[in-house]
């Protein structure tokens, strides 16, 4: 079984290692907390699948913000990961999160899909979006992540 640490071997290009990922399983171990899993990569972009349920729900009985906002850094962060060469690391700076309704248990299942505006040597630029099964929009992103050398 390919682990984390294999996957981030010296040698690896970004997408190399996410389509690693995805063919492990594709459970980053912030997946495993809060049940989501990276579900396909490719050049510029990421995509998670999840379902909230009330393992992630707040005090007033919706799906916490927070679980929203993980799957969108995650879908953006992973979009730029994809751009990394095999000495590149990265790191998000900002993510800003609108919230256009709230997730309940009866949402079913949520894809957050993330993709590349630009990456430059210092800077990548992402958005994502978390939509359901009938395209119906809760949540969106945009992301700067800077961009380094390991």
């Amino acid at each position: 079984m390919t682990t984390l640490a294999d996957q981030l071997a010296p040698g690896v290009t970004g997408l190399e290692q996410l389509r690693a990922m995805v063919a492990a399983g594709g459970r980053p171990p912030i997946g495993d907390t809060l049940e989501f899993t990276l579900v396909e990569a490719g050049d510029g972009w990421a995509a998670f699948e999840g379902t909230p349920g009330q393992h992630v729900y707040n005090p007033i009985g919706t799906v916490h913000g927070g679980y929203a906002a993980t799957l969108l850094d995650s879908a953006c962060g992973c979009a730029a990961h994809s751009k990394l060469s095999a000495t590149q690391g990265y790191t998000t700076l900002e993510l800003k999160v609108t919230y256009h309704r709230a997730m309940t248990d009866k949402t079913g299942p949520v894809r957050a899909e993330g993709r590349v505006v630009t990456f430059g040597r210092r800077a990548a630029f992402t958005e994502a979006t978390i939509k359901d099964a009938a395209g119906r929009l809760y949540a969106s992103a945009t992301s700067t992540l800077l961009v380094f050398e390991r």
